[in-house]
């Protein structure tokens, strides 16, 4: 990270812990905030996932010792708390950071007091035309190259004691970054996707194991852990985020945990009943009841054979679908004829309502 975001952040507020809290503090703060704001328990929130940044950032910052310590230097300094010991005009007369700053620039004893501040300085140049690692007077100055004269420039520090005395330097290391995430598709047949499986992926230039939980539905993102590319500075791998295309079955179909069919039955079933095996997706039929006078549209549902999920089993549900006859004998021709003669008008109570 660069230092100058240092400046601008306050990692102890954004972890909500106090400048003198210790490891254990700053880690049990870590883990419950990046809990909360997780981008799994977050998606597609934008502002989650900036402040799991955030805290993920702060944390790598605050839980290094060394990295900690030149944070708390430079925040010192942006504070205007890091003052220093000098004479009358030069370095020793109680003076404030500004103050050395306008003696380093050109101000000098008694001269023009020049203020540091990111947008550059007044009149546009540097005191001098230039600036030490810079190119011409106009140039806008890089504060690694400000903060290199006060820790880690080749002469001595105006800070005393050399090279690197009283700070030990302002650019912090990088830790080790987890590496970064990667993309993949596999496709499952709708068996598979109901009771889980294991697929291999490509990804990354290798070849990937991935165990595919039951219940996983068409469409569906699966973030697969350390299944990522690895890190080029030692961290974590980072992960493999899978989408999941689910192929139809030609008899089964789904309704969130329950599983779904068509049930097809003869005109007799329906209107005198009976009992019909129906075919569950583990391939073992079941037998259910067909009451007498059933429509078709209505659905019996067998507990207990849908998708088999956290929250327990769905149900599997049997839309029944009277079957009519395309063909039939005389005397089933007959037959039919006697059974209309005795019915009433269907559409009796239909034509009433319509007629309101």
């Amino acid at each position: 990270m660069a230092s100058q975001d240092w400046f601008e952040k306050d990692f102890y507020a954004i972890l909500g812990v106090g400048q003198d809290a210790d490891a254990d503090e700053i880690k049990k703060a870590y883990r419950k905030l990046a809990k909360q704001y997780h981008p799994d328990r977050n998606p597609g929130d934008t502002a989650a996932e900036q402040r799991f940044k955030d805290v993920g950032e702060a944390n790598a910052v605050l839980s290094d010792p060394e990295q900690r310590k030149e944070y708390d230097a430079i925040r010192q300094m942006a504070r205007g708390g890091a003052r220093f010991t000098a004479g009358a005009g030069g370095p020793g007369g109680g003076a404030g950071f500004e103050d050395v700053f306008s003696s380093m620039f050109g101000g000098g004893a008694g001269g023009t007091r020049v203020r540091y501040s990111t947008g550059g300085y007044p009149g546009g140049g540097y005191p001098g035309g230039g600036f030490p690692g810079g190119g011409a007077g106009g140039a806008e100055p890089d504060l690694e190259d400000i903060l290199a004269m006060f820790g880690q420039g080749g002469g001595g520090s105006p800070f005393g004691g050399g090279a690197g005395a009283g700070y030990g330097g302002f650019q912090a290391p990088q830790g080790p970054q987890k590496g970064a995430d990667l993309t993949a598709r596999a496709t499952l047949s709708f068996r598979d996707a109901v009771t889980g499986s294991t697929v291999q992926l490509s990804a990354g230039g290798e070849t990937i194991t991935a165990k595919i939980p039951a219940g996983v539905k068409d469409g569906q993102k699966i973030r697969l852990r350390g299944k990522g590319a690895e890190s080029r500075t030692g961290g974590e791998r980072g992960d493999l985020i899978l989408t999941v295309t689910v192929e139809k079955h030609p008899v089964f179909g789904r309704d969130g945990d329950n599983l779904t069919l068509d049930l097809p039955v003869t005109f007799a079933e329906a209107t005198l009943g009976a009992t019909v095996e129906v075919p569950t997706l583990e391939g073992k039929n079941v037998k259910v009841k067909v009451a007498p006078g059933t429509p078709s549209g209505r659905t019996l549902r067998i507990k207990g054979r849908g998708v088999q999920a956290k929250g327990g089993a769905g149900d599997l549900l049997a839309t029944v679908e009277v079957v009519v006859p395309e063909h039939l004998t005389d005397e089933q021709r007959a037959a039919v004829e006697t059974l209309a003669e005795g019915a009433g008008d269907p559409r009796a109570d239909l034509m009433a309502l319509a007629g309101r």
